[in-house]
């Protein structure tokens, strides 16, 4: 009998322990331990970070960190803690939060168009990825890295073809820098670097002339009209006389920083630049602005017609009138002043 009674108690004692191990499991491991309202919640590990680090910003997402911590000691993540973009969703326990943060690098959808200055991308891209500003911008414009795939500091925005990708968030400026080279090669088929050869033009050349199209017209029906009229003139060797080749050159000058040029003036074609298309002939040594891809295909694919000239419509805003002399490009011109002037645009 007190045999039996032996028996019976350490079997008790079994049940005891092994019902507190299993609850101990199912609160450490097994029991939902988040303390937000949304269906989800973000955490950005940055490079090198340490589990203090990650520890940081679970504290405000978990119900109780301590249990977290304990199975994160037992599983070894905090000795192997991972860069990059983790989701957590409401109702993960604790097992499942680890294996998210210690493997489910959740990629970001990162985008730019319009950009008119590698600074300005930069900036762009920065507030997406981990990469700063400072170091996009020095990766960007990189002598090295520019000369050896045929770009210069005057060409290097081309290389940024505006669109969506899909990127890691811990994405350092150099392999931003290098994905978007292999997107520009991609970008570049057989048959655009075919028509870029039928027009004597390299792609910087292409995107160059974009860039003018585009700051010229944002409509892109009326893209390729506008890109036929400036390869009519290169075509006979007389100016562009693009108006916005006129105001990229003058925010080059520190009288023009932090200025807004409405209509050009006589004044803003004495100006010598480069960029000053009324007073040299071709094209500028590089981009004005980042074209969106609409403009390039637009220069590839040019309007084929005899047209010379453009001025901007004033019935149709937006939208420009075409014509072939110098006279009835006069006409349409004065038309479009007279708008202006009414408007009280002076400058």
């Amino acid at each position: 009998m007190y045999l039996k009674k032996i028996i019976i108690t350490i079997a008790l004692l079994g049940l005891v322990v092994a019902s507190y191990f299993a609850y101990y499991v199912y609160s450490v491991m097994l029991k939902p331990n988040t303390a937000f309202n949304n269906s989800t919640a973000y955490i950005y590990v940055p490079t090198n970070a340490t589990y203090k680090d990650v520890r940081e910003q679970l504290v405000p997402l978990l119900k109780d960190i301590d249990k977290f911590d304990a199975l994160a000691e037992q599983k070894k993540y905090v000795n192997n803690v991972k860069a990059g973009r983790y989701i957590i969703k409401k109702g993960m326990n604790n097992n499942d939060i680890i294996n998210s943060i210690r493997s489910r690098n959740v990629p970001i959808r990162l985008s730019f168009n319009n950009q008119e200055t590698i600074q300005k991308l930069a900036g762009r891209i920065g507030s997406q990825i981990e990469a700063d500003s400072l170091s996009l911008v020095k990766a960007m414009l990189d002598d090295s890295f520019l000369n050896k795939h045929g770009f210069n500091k005057a060409t290097a925005l081309g290389m940024y073809i505006p669109n969506s990708y899909e990127f890691f968030w811990n994405t350092s400026a150099e392999q931003f820098r290098e994905r978007m080279l292999k997107e520009y090669n991609r970008f570049w088929t057989e048959s655009r670097i075919e028509k870029a050869k039928a027009l004597g033009l390299s792609p910087s050349q292409v995107i160059a002339l974009a860039s003018i199209v585009y700051e010229e017209s944002k409509q892109a029906d009326e893209q390729p009209k506008i890109a036929g009229v400036y390869i009519n003139r290169l075509k006979i060797g007389i100016p562009l006389q693009a108006d916005p080749t006129i105001k990229y050159a003058a925010y080059q000058l520190p009288k023009y920083k932090n200025t807004v040029i409405r209509r050009v003036l006589n004044v803003h074609k004495e100006i010598d630049s480069p960029y000053n298309t009324y007073k040299y002939a071709g094209l500028p040594p590089g981009l004005i602005a980042m074209p969106d891809v609409s403009a390039i295909d637009a220069v590839l694919n040019y309007e084929k017609h005899s047209y010379l000239y453009f001025a901007a419509d004033p019935n149709k805003l937006g939208y420009h009138k075409f014509a072939k002399t110098l006279s009835q490009h006069n006409a349409n011109a004065r038309a479009y002043q007279r708008y202006l002037s009414s408007h009280g645009i002076n400058k």
